[in-house]
Formats: C-alpha cells, structure tokens, sequence
C-alpha cells in the first residue's frame, strides 16, 4: 500500500446549498428553530442541497421542511455565506444561502432523520448553542433585518 503525498493538492469542487433561519415572535421575544445531533453534539441551521432544476429558494423551503417538520414562507434573502472543507480526498468550495422564513404549518415532531432534535430557541440562547461561527452571524443578520437596522439580539 502506498502512502498518500502530503505534497499533493487535492482537488476542488464547488458546493452548493439553501436553507434558513426559521423565525416566530414568543412571549418572551424572538425564537429560531436549531437543528442538532446527539452523536456528534452539532447544532445547525436547516440547509440542504439541490435537486436539478431547483432555485436556490425552492431547494431552501424544501430542505427547511424536510429537517425540522415545519412548512415554512420565505419573507426575504439574509445572506450568502462561503467556506472551504475537505472530504474523502477532495476540497469543496462551499457557498450556503441563507433566507429568512416564517413557519406556516407542521410540527418539529415531524423532523426528517437527518437530525435527532429540532428546538425552538431564544435568540441569544440559539447563538450560544450553534456550533459554527458563521451560522452564528447568519442569525445576527437576520435579526438585524428583523429589528429593522437593530444591532441584533445576539
């Protein structure tokens, strides 16, 4: 059996995926809908990838729908984050978009096997428990939308 090279640059795909911050107006203030897993302790936004023939925004109600059970309403684009991962010997360029929706029906029950649990959270307990920075400063985006130019709520 060979060694892999370290010196060997593996190589670059682009990725693609939609998904969102799900929002509702609680007693106590804004809540958002977290994903997580208990094997690997992640919490996350819903997101997912295209079918062919898919807007980024269909791909986005579809998936949200299938990880948390909820039928959601995009009320506007948040924002469009990038990173860098690698996997089975190949580095993605991965570009996530991100929209703002309100739940207009389902239940979190009727969550889809990706994930284990599916939970409303206070916003600033939702920033606390996501694991990625970034999925972080999506919600602070899209709070600041919803508090109309706010400085966000976490």
């Amino acid at each position: 059996m060979t060694k892999p090279n370290p010196n060997q640059k593996l190589p670059i795909q682009r990725a693609v995926s939609a998904g969102g911050v799900v929002y509702r107006r609680g007693p106590d203030g804004i809540e958002v809908v977290l994903c997580g897993r208990t094997e690997d302790g992640v919490w996350g936004l819903p997101k997912g990838t295209p079918n062919p023939g898919e807007s980024f925004e269909e791909v986005a109600v579809r998936e949200v729908g299938e990880e948390t059970g909820l039928q959601v309403a995009i009320e506007r684009k948040i924002d469009t984050i990038e990173y860098w991962f690698a996997h089975d010997g190949v580095r993605y360029h991965k570009f996530v978009h991100h929209y703002l929706m309100v739940p207009i029906g389902g239940s979190t029950e009727d969550h889809d096997w990706e994930y284990d649990r599916v939970e409303w959270f206070p916003v600033e307990q939702a920033c606390k428990t996501l694991s990625y920075r970034n999925e972080v400063q999506v919600v602070r985006r899209a709070m600041v939308l919803l508090e109309g130019g706010g400085s966000g709520a976490c």
